[in-house]
């Protein structure tokens, strides 16, 4: 058994080159805001939700993007409406959220 039942993890990789990356496009405020929801409602920890940022996931012409493990859907999402839906329908309910989901 893994120890969360999903993983959520934020790109907010930062580059110094200058080309476009999720960090340029709010994606450090709504991983904040997806793990300050997901404590607030008791969904987080062992058995539960995990929500992670990490550096650069490659999908750079998505951005920002996400993935959810271990069921290895991406996510682009603009704003707090989007991080709701991949919270309650994906990360809780286990639905994909196809509106949001990226090949």
């Amino acid at each position: 058994m893994s120890f969360y039942t999903r993983h959520i993890f934020f790109c907010n990789n930062i580059r110094k080159d200058g080309k476009a990356c999720c960090a340029q496009l709010n994606a450090k405020v709504m991983y904040r805001y997806a793990k300050d929801k997901c404590s607030q409602e008791g969904i987080m920890g062992e058995g539960k939700i995990g929500v992670s940022e990490s550096r650069c996931l490659g999908r750079c012409e998505y951005g920002p993007v996400a993935i959810v493990y271990p069921d290895n859907v991406w996510y682009q999402y603009i704003d707090e409406e989007d991080i709701n839906d991949i919270i309650t329908k994906h990360l809780i309910n286990g639905n994909v959220v196809k509106r949001l989901q990226i090949d």
